[in-house]
């Protein structure tokens, strides 16, 4: 493992418990200073190909056309955000709910400096770490050398990587293969492996777009565990699940999103309870 790390040292990354713990209420103004500023966030893009109206109704139209390979300059606009603003702190977890197709995902990589505003800004401190991205996995690499070079791309050192290796491995669960090429892993391996590597260090803005909805029950408990204990270091993480439980037992603040803005805004039960109902 110390010969690894030495070796891929030398290598330019451009180059290549028990039972959660009770979520706090506070507001956000008695949280520590802004970490992330939404300001009238807009996020416009293109999708190429989109039907006609006339091959919408008809399937025979739209299947001689691919037969024929002929060209389909159509293009829509998806105004996927819609001024969205919101101010997050120092110490708090966001949960982003909604729909399939409500943003979510949109506004995390927006907020991550992945999506260009069409109108608005996003002011950060830092720079925010979506999960995964980060960590640059590569497949045809092993689950070891992914860990190493996943931990560079995020600024550790060789030391910190050397000290921080079994517990990412302990943490993921993945046992004996972390010495297998990725290409071998299930899914839920490489998302807790992404997982474990990206919640290795402490980050003043994380991002996390439905990690915890794969592994087991275990899994899950220490994955809310180590958001809470990067909540207690004073970073702010954002969390996009689907499964509500997670996001009322890890954060402290939810925002709910609906065709692209913001619905409802406040604690976790009260928004929760609302969405349910709706």
């Amino acid at each position: 493992m110390a010969e690894l790390i030495e070796e891929l040292s030398q290598v330019s990354l451009d180059e290549s418990q028990e039972a959660p713990q009770e979520v706090a209420t506070k507001a956000p103004e008695e949280y520590g200073t802004p970490t992330v500023i939404v300001d009238d966030l807009h996020i416009v893009y293109k999708v190429y190909g989109a039907a006609t109206e006339a091959e919408k109704g008809n399937a025979a139209n739209a299947l001689m056309r691919i037969v024929r390979r002929q060209g389909r300059p159509q293009m829509k606009e998806v105004h996927a955000v819609r001024g969205v603003t919101f101010v997050a702190h120092h110490g708090e977890a966001i949960g982003i709910i909604g729909r399939n197709g409500s943003g979510k995902s949109t506004l995390l990589r927006a907020i991550a400096g992945l999506l260009p505003p069409h109108k608005g800004a996003v002011y950060t401190d830092g720079q925010p770490s979506l999960l995964g991205v980060n960590a640059a996995l590569m497949k045809e690499l092993t689950g070891e050398r992914n860990i190493v070079l996943g931990c560079y791309a995020m600024g550790m050192s060789p030391a910190e990587v050397e000290q921080r290796y079994e517990e990412i491995v302990d943490f993921s669960g993945i046992g004996e293969f972390v010495q297998f090429p990725m290409s071998t892993y299930s899914s839920g391996m490489g998302a807790r492996l992404r997982f474990a590597i990206s919640s290795a260090k402490t980050h003043n803005v994380l991002l996390i777009d439905e990690a915890l909805a794969t592994g087991d029950r275990d899994f899950k408990r220490k994955s809310q565990e180590r958001i809470m204990q990067m909540r207690d270091a004073a970073g702010t993480v954002f969390l996009v699940a689907h499964n509500l439980d997670v996001i009322e037992e890890t954060c402290n603040r939810v925002i709910w999103l609906h065709k692209g803005k913001i619905k409802m805004e406040g604690e976790p039960g009260e928004v929760l309870e609302a969405y349910n109902k709706a």
